[in-house]
Formats: structure tokens, sequence, C-alpha cells
């Protein structure tokens, strides 16, 4: 599968990938499935990075400190976006460990 042309999105963990499939044309094993679990934890930092950034702005409004609800609203979605994909690669990850139990050998 061929993730060149998914660039365009922000997320560093498209990049990363999009950048080691361009450099390594038969990866081991071993590092592939490094560098895919690396690139699953980044991703579990960077949502949580955007629901604190979330919470952070929730409370900035709460308290008074910050009148923007423009911020509070952007924060939201973001950490909404990432938390959602966040779950669907969960799922798929469930989904494959599951159909990978129930192979017969």
């Amino acid at each position: 599968m061929d993730i060149s042309s998914l660039l365009n999105v922000t997320s560093d963990a498209v990049a990363r990938t999009a950048q080691t499939a361009s450099t390594k044309t038969a990866p081991d094993t071993d590092e592939g499935f490094t560098s895919m679990f690396q690139s699953a934890l980044s991703n579990l930092q960077d949502t949580n990075a955007l629901l604190n950034d979330w919470e952070e702005e929730e409370v900035k409004f709460a308290l008074g400190i910050s009148e923007n609800t423009h911020d509070l609203s952007i924060a939201a979605s973001k950490a909404s976006t990432a938390l959602s994909y966040t779950v669907a690669l969960r799922d798929k990850f469930l989904e494959a460990y599951k159909e990978i139990t129930q192979m017969q050998v």
C-alpha cells in the first residue's frame, strides 16, 4: 500500500511512515514491527497531548483567564479528531490480533 499520497495529512506518524517506506524497500520483519509499534506509541502521545491542551483551554475559559472561545473550539476539535483516530486504530489492531489468534498453524 502506497501512503505517499497522504503527505498532505499533518500527522507526524503518517509523515514518518511515508519517509521510512520511501527509504526502505524490504524491511526486516523485526524492524517493520518496531517501526509500526513506535508509530503507534507516538500517535498515543500526540493524542494525549491534544487532550491535555483541550483540558487546559477548558480550565482557562472556566477560570476567566481566556475569553476566546475560538481557541477552546479548536482544541476540542483537534482532541476529538485525534481520539477518534486513535480509537479506530485500536479497533483495527484488536481485530487483527483476534484474527491472528484464530489462525491454525
